[in-house]
């Protein structure tokens, strides 16, 4: 819905590129998962609003003819089949324009990603550097004499180039 020749900087700029009508559903939605999780911070990602608690909450964005709420609801069979009708292709949720948004849904939704999502996101460890394998070095007297020989300049690395399939095929070679 926003305009499709300029990404929007900011949360406020995008809202701002919406037509009113739209408008008022998105920050509708906004403030439902504002009471759902007041804690999350709104960010813009993916050129969509996002609400971000640690992880995604949720993204959301307006296209012409639908409200797009991301990633996939997940956890709750009852919530899933009621949201049957909306669902898309990959499990993201479609609410046409067209017709009236379905509220209570969408804050059943908002009370399900915030319970999900822990209050305090921990910080993941961070992961130990593997140590670093020891470097194949060449003097430059066997890197000329590598070039030289006809063998071109990845023989200097130590490091082989993968035949062609035409050049496999020359050579004898049937399949891959």
């Amino acid at each position: 819905m926003a305009d499709p020749t300029s990404r929007p900087n900011s949360v406020a700029e995008y809202y701002a590129s919406c037509p009113p009508k739209v408008r008022r559903i998105l920050e509708r939605i906004r403030r439902v998962f504002r009471r759902a999780a007041p804690d999350a911070i709104e960010v813009l990602s993916y050129g969509m609003p996002t609400f971000r608690r640690g992880r995604v909450l949720v993204h959301f964005m307006a296209f012409q003819k639908h409200v797009g709420l991301f990633p996939p609801v997940r956890g709750d069979a009852a919530l899933l089949k009621a949201l049957a009708p909306y669902l898309g292709e990959k499990g993201n949720l479609r609410f046409p324009l067209d017709q009236p948004m379905p509220w209570p849904l969408i804050e059943r939704i908002a009370a399900l990603r915030a319970a999900q999502e822990p209050a305090k996101a921990v910080a993941r460890p961070a992961r130990a550097a593997a140590p670093a394998r020891p470097r194949r070095v060449r003097s430059t007297a066997t890197a000329s004499r590598a070039a030289t020989a006809g063998r071109g300049p990845r023989a200097a690395t130590g490091t082989r180039a993968r035949p062609t399939p035409r050049a496999r095929r020359a050579r004898g070679h049937s399949g891959p």
